[in-house]
């Protein structure tokens, strides 16, 4: 009786085939991570944050412990050439002819010429990625980096001014409630979060 679209990285294709037309689509970012070597983890006690600039689109690269042990370092953001594209190999014409066609994207790269390139250059050279962990701990060197740190994808959603959404996104319809933007992993696995679309399902 009651769709609840929490799709992440299709979440606005879901609310297409619903019938809806949101003002937004998603753009994927791939975020890369190094593991720090054992001597680099004697550099880190807890999880490590710049503080956000609002006047960049990505927050940066930071240091987190993982539950498992390590601690992983990044991640920067580069374009995704497929939703679900963890690896730089992964591609999909689908995915990459939406992004490309998208004038929000246009949008958002005049917005941000600088850091898209740097993000770039943050992906292809160690050295530029060495250089942003060193703002946060400059004592991290180069053989404190070491790869297997895997890579995750951002479902960034973009409005066609080409500003990227950093809050939630909502779009609503009878029977339907669409989550076509969640900011971070931590917003996503909030039990509070989960709680409050409960009650507007309720709600409705």
């Amino acid at each position: 009786d009651y769709v609840v679209n929490c799709a992440g990285l299709h979440s606005d294709r879901v609310a297409r085939a619903a019938g809806l037309n949101p003002n937004c689509q998603i753009i994927p970012f791939r975020g890369e991570y190094f593991t720090l070597s054992e001597k680099g983890q004697r550099l880190v006690n807890h999880l490590i944050y710049p503080t956000p600039d609002p006047a960049l689109p990505h927050l940066g690269v930071h240091f987190t412990r993982m539950i498992h042990g390590g601690i992983e370092a990044g991640p920067n953001a580069v374009l995704a050439m497929k939703r679900e594209g963890y690896r730089k190999t992964d591609f999909s014409f689908r995915d990459v002819f939406e992004s490309l066609t998208y004038r929000g994207f246009y949008r958002f790269l005049l917005s941000y010429p600088g850091a898209s390139l740097g993000e770039v250059a943050n992906s292809a050279l160690k050295s530029i990625f060495l250089k942003n962990l060193q703002h946060l701990i400059p004592g991290i060197e180069v053989d404190d980096l070491a790869a297997g740190g895997g890579a995750g994808v951002r479902a960034q959603a973009i409005d066609r001014e080409g500003k990227p959404l950093l809050d939630f996104a909502f779009e609503e319809a009878q029977g339907q409630l669409h989550v076509l933007n969640a900011p971070s992993p931590a917003a996503t696995a909030s039990l509070v979060i989960g709680r409050h679309l409960a009650e507007r399902v309720l709600s409705a």
